[in-house]
């Protein structure tokens, strides 16, 4: 199932991997949480290494990367992500109306 940008999808891995967890908390300080519903805003194609998904809640300064050498505002890889269905979309929304009430 392809992703489209309007897509509400859920979290489905957050996990950094231990040697990285420096260097992401310093280029990447908005990070992902798991179980966590967003929307997608945009996509990088990272020169096709690997689908970079921009989230709508979730934004994080430009910063240079280096295996592909030059600055863009660091993206989330696309299997962090599942595609939430429309009813699943609907009880999250419905869930949040009930919060506020």
């Amino acid at each position: 199932m392809a992703f489209e940008i309007g897509d509400s999808i859920v979290c489905v891995d957050a996990s950094m991997k231990p040697e990285a967890v420096a260097e992401l908390n310093r280029t990447v300080p908005n990070w992902v949480v798991q179980d966590k519903q967003y929307t997608i805003r945009g996509f990088h194609d990272n020169d096709g290494i690997a689908l970079g998904i921009l989230l709508e809640e979730v934004s994080n300064p430009l910063c240079y990367i280096p295996l592909l050498g030059r600055v863009q505002e660091p993206a989330f890889a696309d299997w962090r992500f599942r595609k939430l269905s429309p009813s699943e979309s609907m009880v999250e929304v419905s869930a949040e109306v009930l919060e506020m009430v």
